[in-house]
């Protein structure tokens, strides 16, 4: 039985060893954190949890098939629909609500946007044609040999998808209200990227919501770490915590062994599931020289346990700042603290009682803000306390009075837990850090090292990398039974 080595138990590391085993790889997990789980983790207090990083589930089915090809019963963890998805209030006092519902997105446009009804018709139908064609070319593939890319349907696919226009350009050809522009093209931010600089094939995020619906996992996005924990356990993966991967032992074109925790660890394949430009420097000899990485955008990130529930809040809400485009400016231009940004607000004690005391409840907020380290953190206070006086004004009224903790997070602690420049999702989804440009399943010329996470194609949110750790635990696979062709012929 052929040993296989993980390095990082992210999301991606964990589906990774799921799959392995399943086929027949005996699998070994090595953390160097005291939990598993990476960014999937809980921010707690007392008797009160809140999820620490992702919240919004996109592509729930993608989500379930791949938990369903590792062994995980759909029994053993629950996805709840959300209907509205969310409300965006606007600093003008308007608000615009989606819904998964067509007829019911089209009653709100025709309340609040009448003039943008056909064109949101028409978005919706453009992506009914793009998103299967998107998913094709560019989720279901790995590009570890570039004539795999530049192939005459894949470019096609490109020009199809406007790929060399940006996700708010691309927009302007459906929507002509801003804040309707905005409400389509701010889901970049979900995995760290300028919606004016984009690739329009982003846009397909926003489709998604609406097509596929958002949900939210009970018990927070950070259950399904015990869940496949327990999983990896029932299976008999090995687990190392407490363990971190600092080098290799190579002879040839292949790593022989890992230095973990100072001893050697001897396997024929090896998976790095950190941030990949944080721990590429483990493969800098066997890599080529490219351009500098460009990361992904960082958040400001503010935890609240509450003395109350806000009931007719929604799960999830955004509250738009009097200017996007200079938010955005701030986040991905100037690298500057925003003047008056955007807000993302996550409730999700609404319909789920078991993260806080009966009665009590708990509160996440999101700014955008730069990554790196080009402001002093440690001197913000008055900007947190002016975000916590918006959220007040705008959608929690009395929040002051009701919190009775809270926490902060910066990009100085991303950067501390090894995300590469405190960038919150990995590199950030340009044009040229997209496709076959981004990094791949096998990120050097080492022929027995692969990688998983949010950096590796394709990309970031939980669902997918998912479903890169899915294509490199596939290429891996194959990888192992052209080994035993050649073996056996030889």
């Amino acid at each position: 039985m052929k040993k296989v080595l993980i390095a990082g138990s992210g999301i991606g590391g964990m589906t990774a060893a799921l799959l392995l085993k399943k086929n027949g790889m005996d699998v070994t997990i090595c953390e160097k954190s005291h939990k598993l789980g990476g960014r999937l983790s809980y921010i707690r207090e007392q008797d009160f949890k809140i999820d620490e990083g992702p919240t919004i589930v996109l592509l729930p089915e993608m989500l379930q098939s791949i938990l369903d090809e590792a062994g995980v019963a759909r029994t053993e963890y629950e996805l709840l629909k959300m209907d509205p998805l969310y409300t965006l209030h606007y600093k003008d006092g308007s608000t615009y609500r989606k819904y998964s519902s067509k007829e019911k997105q089209l009653e709100e446009l025709k309340e609040k946007f009448p003039g943008d009804t056909s064109g949101f018709l028409r978005f919706m139908k453009d992506m009914d044609i793009s998103f299967p064609l998107g998913q094709k070319a560019f989720l279901e593939k790995s590009f570890t040999f570039k004539k795999d890319f530049w192939t005459g349907s894949n470019i096609r696919a490109l020009m199809k998808l406007k790929a060399y226009k940006s996700v708010y350009k691309s927009l302007q050809g459906y929507f002509k209200d801003e804040r309707l522009l905005q409400a389509y093209s701010l889901q970049t931010l979900y995995i760290g990227g300028n919606p004016y600089e984009s690739p329009a094939l982003y846009s397909l995020i926003s489709y998604s919501e609406h097509q596929h619906g958002i949900y939210y996992v009970k018990g927070g996005y950070a259950s399904l770490a015990a869940v496949l924990e327990k999983a990896l356990r029932r299976l008999g993966v090995a687990i190392l915590k407490d363990s971190e991967l600092t080098g290799f032992e190579v002879s040839g074109l292949n790593a022989v062994s890992a230095e973990v925790n100072g001893k050697k660890i001897a396997a024929d394949y090896f998976v790095l599931n950190g941030d990949f430009p944080a721990v590429s420097h483990l493969l800098n000899r066997y890599m080529p020289k490219k351009k500098p990485y460009t990361p992904s955008s960082s958040c400001l990130l503010l935890y609240f346990g509450l003395n109350k529930i806000y009931h007719k809040a929604d799960v999830h809400q955004f509250f738009m700042g009097s200017d996007f485009s200079s938010h955005m400016k701030a986040v991905f231009k100037t690298k500057e603290l925003p003047e008056d940004p955007s807000i993302y607000a996550f409730h999700p004690s609404v319909i789920d009682g078991s993260l806080a005391p009966e009665g009590k409840g708990v509160l996440y907020a999101l700014v955008p803000v730069p990554s790196g380290e080009g402001i002093n953190w440690k001197e913000q206070d008055a900007f947190i306390e002016k975000m916590i006086d918006e959220l007040e004004k705008r959608g929690f009224p009395g929040l002051r009075e009701a919190i009775l903790w809270q926490k902060v997070k910066t990009p100085l602690d991303a950067m501390k837990e090894g995300l590469f420049d405190g960038g919150s999702f990995g590199l950030a989804p340009s044009l040229n850090q997209s496709g076959v440009f981004r990094p791949q399943v096998k990120p050097s010329i080492l022929q027995n090292v692969y990688a998983a996470g949010a950096s590796i194609h394709p990309g970031g949110g939980v669902p997918i990398v998912m479903q890169g750790a899915k294509l490199m635990a596939s290429e891996l696979l194959e990888d192992a039974a052209k080994y035993r062709e050649v073996k056996t012929s030889g």
